[in-house]
């Protein structure tokens, strides 16, 4: 289950995903199979080279990018979140959903 994220957030976010940039959309989530996570940042990018190419460079696994057309994401989860969060700048999000 997701919320927390406002729809300009999400159609921002689809837009850079279809242009082929690596793009970041944080959100509230909550799933038994994984206790004591309450965010995911959805890290998409339609072009699949670029995000497989992404994954490796911050040391995560792209076979476990979702190939979901057309926005495929890899699920960003646990103590990386927050690092690559850092990483990018995107202080907004790490301020919002409590991760700074």
């Amino acid at each position: 289950m997701a919320f927390g994220v406002k729809r300009e957030e999400l159609n921002a976010w689809k837009k850079a995903v279809s242009n082929g940039e690596i793009a970041f959309l944080t959100h509230y989530w909550l799933d038994p199979r994984f206790p004591g996570i309450t965010t995911v940042t959805k890290v998409g990018c339609a072009d699949l080279d670029r995000l497989a190419a992404w994954c490796i460079t911050n040391e995560l696994p792209p076979q476990h990018i979702h190939n979901r057309s057309p926005f495929p994401h890899f699920d960003l989860i646990g103590p990386k979140q927050p690092e690559i969060l850092r990483q990018e700048g995107l202080w907004d999000q790490l301020k919002r959903f409590k991760m700074n």
